[in-house]
């Protein structure tokens, strides 16, 4: 395949003329061939305007036309693993095995899906039967399904460049709800979004559905994003990055005349609790899990532990945890502005007068900073909520806490998480009990003796929670969840069984689960 340097927009490459740009592998420092062409608004305006007015169309179809039609784009993807893994790791840093494990990843996030579109339970389907003679009054007939909101906007993030980029979960969940997409592309890893958008587009073309179904567009966040969440053609916004670039989407989606919603997933710091018993079992096993926790793909991760509590009557395991640190080496960012994001953040934590236990070996390649663990107490962070901070990269904070109360009084000031992870042993049940229902209302995963990295792609994944680590707490952006996020119900009441949408048909012609008079019925 070969990479133009242009956006896609309605299955036709684009030129844009806001100027250029080029990726950059930040392992090097070296800019990388072609240049892309930066979308002005008006680019932005054709693109949402052809999501339009392909909305109905692509709405339309069958599930299993838009089943057959995201198995497409994966098989597509995957067949052109090497070219995309080549790319990759170039604009990223990252390894081969990497990017290969997220282009399966990515096919797989598809077919997963696709075969919820085929299960259909995600139409939600309701039935009420009426009863003309009820007393007082007759009770109507009511049918209730799920249908797409609209055309989604979907920024993609900078860590992930396939399984949050243009054809990650986002995109998939939002295809799959019958929802047409445009993507602005993350620029440091624009080739990488280009190659992906090409399948897509020729997905659309072998399966003759609406061009203007999905656009790809690269463009500057300040221009481009922004003109995207103010646009009227577009219905809903599913952004990962930075809290600062969710809340300003946010912002700019609230004032709008129709306002819409936006799920932003933004910033987590993932707490790890040791309780008495996880803290002395297990030990050395547990301090190498914590710190390879940790340092995966340099802490680029959005679920890398970035805080852990422990007994200060185990404060030992400052050492522990300080000579695991000091042996690992930092790996390299995925670009030079991250990684300076990174150096000041530990900066800050050293000018608020906390102290280091350990640092790390710098990396081989450029951009790639040591590894930092800083040690505080319960009473130190209870008094400096800037402590709840998150520093993208391996960089965590260790607590001590004298007892069960110190512990209790942290937690119930921590922010939104996206997970929070305890570890214990039996004789620490009712501690765990008591301190899981403080955790499930920050979280929204909670693991038990695990560790935060590695969210399985699956029906029961969250992968979301409270702000500040997500902008809508109700939901997810991994599993099937997510699909939800780009529908709303519509209710039909007193319709004849010809004019009713084949979902809510008495007849039930394509044999959905439903509930009906409040029986689940399959």
């Amino acid at each position: 395949m070969t990479i133009a340097g242009k956006s896609i927009i309605a299955g036709m490459p684009i030129h844009g003329s806001a100027g250029v740009f080029r990726s950059y592998n930040p392992a090097k420092g070296e800019y990388l061939e072609p240049e892309f062409s930066q979308a002005t608004e008006a680019d932005v305006d054709a693109a949402a305007w052809a999501a339009q007015s392909s909305f109905d169309a692509y709405r339309s179809t069958t599930p299993a036309i838009r089943a057959a039609f995201l198995e497409s784009i994966a098989v597509r993807i995957e067949a052109i693993r090497e070219e995309i893994v080549a790319r990759a790791t170039e604009e990223t840093g990252l390894t081969a095995a990497r990017i290969d494990g997220e282009i399966s990843r990515t096919a797989g996030q598809l077919r997963l899906f696709a075969s919820e579109l085929l299960l259909g339970e995600h139409q939600g389907i309701r039935i009420e039967h009426g009863d003309p003679d009820r007393m007082p009054v007759p009770r109507p007939d009511l049918r209730l399904r799920m249908i797409p909101v609209g055309p989604v906007a979907i920024f993609g993030a900078s860590n992930f460049p396939l399984a949050f980029s243009v054809a990650g979960g986002d995109t998939a969940s939002a295809f799959a709800a019958g929802c047409p997409v445009v993507v602005k592309a993350h620029s440091s890893h624009a080739g990488t979004a280009e190659l992906v958008g090409q399948q897509i587009a020729a997905a659309i073309a072998d399966a003759g559905l609406p061009t203007g179904t999905f656009s790809l567009i690269f463009g500057a966040g300040r221009v481009v994003g922004q003109a995207l969440a103010a646009h009227p053609a577009i219905k809903a916004i599913a952004f990962t990055g930075s809290q600062g670039g969710g809340t300003s989407l946010m912002a700019t989606a609230a004032s709008r005349t129709e306002p819409i919603p936006v799920y932003a997933e933004m910033s987590s710091i993932n707490p790890v609790i040791w309780c008495q018993g996880g803290a002395t079992t297990h030990t050395e096993d547990r301090v190498n899990a914590f710190v390879a926790s940790l340092t995966l793909g340099s802490g680029q991760f959005c679920t890398n532990p970035g805080m852990l509590f422990i007994p200060d009557s185990e404060s030992s395991l400052i050492e522990k945890i300080g000579s695991a640190i000091e042996s690992s080496v930092g790996q390299t960012m995925l670009s030079a502005g991250i990684k300076e994001a990174f150096d000041s953040g530990v900066a800050g934590l050293h000018e608020l007068g906390l102290q280091a236990i350990a640092v790390g070996q710098l990396g081989e390649t450029l951009n790639a900073p040591a590894p930092t663990v800083f040690a505080a107490t319960a009473q130190d962070f209870l008094a400096n909520p800037q402590l709840q901070e998150e520093v993208f990269g391996s960089a965590a904070l260790v607590i001590t806490y004298d007892n069960t109360a110190d512990l209790i009084a942290c937690l119930d000031t921590l922010q939104g998480q996206l997970t929070a992870t305890v570890h214990f042993t039996e004789s620490d049940s009712p501690i765990v009990s008591e301190i899981l229902t403080i955790l499930e209302t920050k979280a929204g995963r909670v693991i038990a003796n695990g560790w935060p990295t590695g969210v399985e792609v699956s029906h029961a994944m969250v992968h979301g929670g409270p702000y500040p680590a997500t902008s809508d707490t109700r939901t997810t952006s991994v599993g099937s969840l997510a699909i939800h996020r780009f529908q709303r119900p519509v209710a039909y009441q007193g319709f004849p069984e010809a004019l009713l949408p084949e979902p809510v048909q008495e007849s039930n012609p394509l044999d959905l689960p439903r509930r009906v008079d409040g029986v689940l019925e399959r």
